[in-house]
């Protein structure tokens, strides 16, 4: 099922996943944390599908340069540091990043155990979509993404 998508999204562009690194103190003085690549992958929903591997997604910012603002969130201020942090990290302005994206483990889901969004059920391989969402059918979760992703609607980015 995850072949036959990645069969149908050759040729598509995949999205950088990147992971958070703390730099180690340099006499004493801390350095920023950076985002660094660590691999390439097909955003479908809560997938991320590589050429070898399956991810969870995590958070998605875009790279950009760090500059003073004000803000009334904390939570816009984490955003904006993740997203320096990825500019610094060696990614693009603009780029899309992936970050705190966690390895799905197929071999656990082949001995009926679930990892990550996937579980399966019956011998049917299952996703949930959401936290709080209920599992839906994998392989008609695949094909709408896949066909979201060869054919986007107007306007999306």
């Amino acid at each position: 099922m995850l072949d036959a998508a990645r069969r149908q999204l050759a040729g598509i562009p995949q999205e950088r996943l990147g992971e958070l690194v703390r730099p180690r103190r340099v006499l004493g003085v801390a350095r920023a944390v950076r985002i660094v690549p660590r691999a390439r992958a097909w955003h479908l929903g809560v997938l991320l599908v590589a050429d070898d591997a399956v991810y969870a997604t995590g958070e998605i910012v875009r790279a950009r340069e760090e500059v003073r603002r004000g803000f009334t969130a904390e939570s816009q201020r984490e955003r904006a540091q993740l997203a320096g942090a990825a500019r610094r990290g060696g990614f693009a302005e603009g780029e899309v990043v992936h970050v705190g994206w966690e390895l799905v483990d197929l071999g656990a889901l082949a001995h009926g155990a679930a990892s990550g969004p996937l579980r399966m059920a019956g011998g049917v391989a299952q996703i949930r979509w959401s936290r709080a969402g209920a599992y839906t059918d994998l392989r008609a979760y695949l094909e709408e993404r896949v066909e979201l992703l060869r054919h986007p609607p107007a306007g999306a980015t």
